[in-house]
């Protein structure tokens, strides 16, 4: 492998802004193997197939030449900095989430502004004034650059205790510690190797979920089987945790349990093997009693939402693809004896919350909320007025009278609303101050139609006179997949982008659960065509509109959206200026070797299942669709070394690829995140610096200089 880089500048000096026009980027020499697979007859090469290898020297010196040759480029960009000062500027406003109660005492998350993570506070009541709450968890105190995010907080039942997840660097794997309530001190309990968990208290321990240790340099990419769940006893090492349960012969399932608040029932969910999940349960009040099956068909969702008295509240899309709410007894647990107490509607049901003596069902249309209240009964009382369309999240207990929910839209940031649920009337609790006048934006709701007919939403926020005639910077996000809805957010990150004249759209895919089991299995498996159609249709659509061209458009996705952006980059490389994949899975054939990729089979297919599913898949795999001597759009792909999720030889290997299939002058660069994973609990200070480097690419790219 060749580690010296080169960077072609007509002239030293000359002006940044010049320099960046006219550099030449020339790629690191990436090694080539004769590595050939052989699928029902058909060989397949993988060249690139030592950069699956992430922890090899040769790896590492690899993702150092391409990051110096990315950053060299980004960095010369003019407008970074000003971008990046605005986007400290847009994020710095303190953010404050919905309180909680649990035993007599009152939590909230806040965050003064550019914080990396979010601090938990303690307080003696919902409207104790800011001097009033003390810091009851602060993840900013367990590493010194903001890389240990807090992945939950699950409290005792009998308020003794309360354990903390953690994960490190953007991991999947999770550690767990307990904080003893009284004291406030953090207790000697550690658990390690725990993933895809919480920790459900029964008695003076809990249960959780892990795996086996993985081996020494391969924890990252290593694929993990047979979940277990282990009862941890406060006070004992990890050593000494129970084995409570295991299922060796099914070694690509997740299994959890749950228990409700009175510590009478317990439940068991097993899942990754379709599209729903196996729904156990286990009367505690009966000494020695053992699972019942409650269901039987995984392709169904079965979610515990409460229990009461033996009841059983269950969110499911068994028989209603667009979910409703049904009853099961302790004493019949069997689907065939469930009642149903809220029928299916033409809108999602999306959630269920329990407040007072009364529920607050959360509907989902066209990718918006809506808010409702209802009888335990089963009836509807009243709605939930609100703003504009958007998303909200809803916090409250049976039993307890205060009830709040949060507010968020494109163009508003999150706020907190405390309802009363006899007046019917709501107040606002927490409302930031920002630097962004939201006043000044817009966001329209506008139906594209796809390739077979199919019709789904557009949102598109831009500010207030913007003249549509062609030539505004466009940024069109999407994800497609896996019965996910990404609702209405604030767009924070993209306000640098919208006062440069830029236009942001979100669009609602198949694939996603916007529209219920129905709009989520369009998408999938040998339909999985269907969610890259309706891409390309919405990119045709805003072009067709006025809102853009394809000089001055981008596409951006992540994880299952960075395989979108890399299938419809390579199967229409004219239609875009600019492509933006993070994350993303970009070798359809191999996916399903790493970590818990398996898990998404029930979506994909794998290129093991049968000789028709390979070549479906290898037709739109993005590594494998990328053809020498084709002018691609200016790319970044984005990745991370610690990301166990989608392990970033997906990004390695097709940047590698790219590059050499490149034969337009637009850059193919990639960006390899340094102790940072998947996206999730990434500090803040991280997520602006690249957003800074997304904004000033795609804009550069378009010509756009100031």
């Amino acid at each position: 492998m060749n580690k010296r880089l080169f960077l072609s500048i007509t002239a030293s000096a000359l002006l940044a802004s010049t320099m960046v026009q006219a550099q030449d980027v020339r790629y690191p020499q990436t090694r080539k193997d004769n590595v050939v697979d052989e699928y029902f007859g058909e060989k397949v090469a993988d060249p690139y197939r030592w950069l699956e290898n992430d922890t090899s020297r040769e790896t590492a010196q690899w993702v150092e030449a391409e990051n110096a040759v990315t950053r060299k480029y980004i960095d010369r960009i003019p407008l970074r900095k000003s971008i990046l000062k605005r986007l400290k500027e847009t994020a710095n406003y303190e953010k404050i989430g919905m309180p909680f109660e649990q035993h007599g005492k009152w939590y909230v998350y806040r965050n003064n502004g550019l914080q990396n993570q979010f601090v938990l506070y303690q307080m003696d009541s919902p409207d104790a004034k800011e001097d009033q709450q003390r810091v009851w968890l602060d993840p900013n105190t367990l590493s010194a650059d903001g890389t240990v995010a807090l992945k939950g907080t699950h409290f005792s039942h009998d308020g003794r205790y309360m354990a903390y997840v953690i994960s490190r660097n953007g991991s999947d794997w999770e550690e767990i510690y307990v904080k003893d309530c009284q004291t406030g001190k953090v207790l000697d309990d550690h658990i390690v190797w725990a993933k895809f968990t919480g920790a459900e208290w029964l008695g003076d321990g809990f249960y959780y979920s892990a795996y086996d240790a993985p081996e020494k340099g391969k924890e990252t990419s290593a694929k993990n089987s047979v979940q277990k769940i282990y009862y941890h006893k406060i006070g004992t090492p990890q050593s000494e945790d129970r084995l409570f349960y295991q299922n060796p012969t099914q070694p690509l399932r997740f299994y959890s349990v749950s228990i409700d608040r009175d510590e009478t029932v317990m439940y068991l969910t097993e899942a990754g093997m379709a599209n729903g999940n196996n729904l156990f349960v286990r009367d505690l009040k009966q000494p020695n009693s053992q699972f019942i099956q409650m269901c039987a068909n995984p392709d169904y969702i079965y979610n515990p939402v409460q229990t009461i008295d033996g009841k059983m509240y269950i969110l499911t899309n068994a028989d209603a693809p667009r979910y409703r709410l049904m009853v099961a007894d302790i004493n019949k647990p069997g689907y065939g004896d469930w009642k149903e107490l809220v029928a299916e509607s033409e809108s999602v049901l999306d959630g269920v919350t329990f407040a007072g003596d009364r529920m607050i069902l959360k509907y989902m249309k066209d990718n918006c909320h809506q808010l409702y209240v209802y009888s335990l009964d089963g009836k509807r009382l009243s709605e939930i007025e609100l703003p504009t369309y958007g998303s909200v999240s809803a916090s409250g207990k049976r039993g307890q009278k205060e009830v709040y929910y949060s507010f968020t839209s494109y163009t508003t940031p999150s706020t907190v609303y405390s309802y009363d649920m006899t007046a019917g009337t709501s107040k606002v609790w927490a409302a930031p101050k920002t630097s962004f006048r939201s006043q000044d934006y817009k966001t329209e709701m506008v139906f594209y139609t796809s390739k077979d007919g199919t019709r789904a939403p557009l949102f598109i926020t831009y500010k207030k006179g913007l003249k549509m005639n062609g030539k505004n910077p466009l940024l069109l996000y999407g994800y497609g997949g896996f019965n996910l809805s990404y609702n209405p957010f604030f767009l924070s990150n993209y306000i640098p982008f919208m006062e440069r004249g830029g236009i942001y759209v979100h669009a609602v895919l198949r694939g996603g659960g916007e529209y219920g089991e129905e709009w989520h299995v369009a998408g999938t498996k040998l339909q999985k065509q269907n969610v890259f159609d309706d891409f390309i249709a919405a990119a045709e659509l805003l072009i067709n509109k006025g809102y853009t061209s394809k000089d001055y458009l981008a596409i951006q996705g992540g994880s299952n959206g960075g395989l979108l952006v890399g299938a419809c980059m390579t199967q229409r490389p004219d239609l875009y200026k600019v492509c933006l994949p993070a994350v993303g899975v970009m070798d359809m054939l191999r996916y399903h070797k790493f970590t818990i990729g398996w898990n998404w089979a029930p979506d994909y297919g794998t290129s093991e299942d049968s000789k028709e599913m390979f070549e479906y898949l290898k037709a739109y795999s993005p590594l494998h669709t990328l053809k020498p001597g084709v002018s691609y759009p200016a790319t970044l792909v984005t990745t991370a070394d610690h990301d166990d999720r989608v392990v970033p030889a997906h990004s390695f290997k097709f940047a590698a690829r790219l590059q050499e299939c490149q034969a337009g002058k637009a850059p193919v660069l990639i960006s390899i995140g340094v102790n940072a994973g998947h996206g999730g609990g990434k500090p803040l200070a991280k997520r602006l610096q690249e957003q800074a480097d997304l904004l000033s690419f795609t804009l550069w790219n378009m010509g756009v200089k100031k």
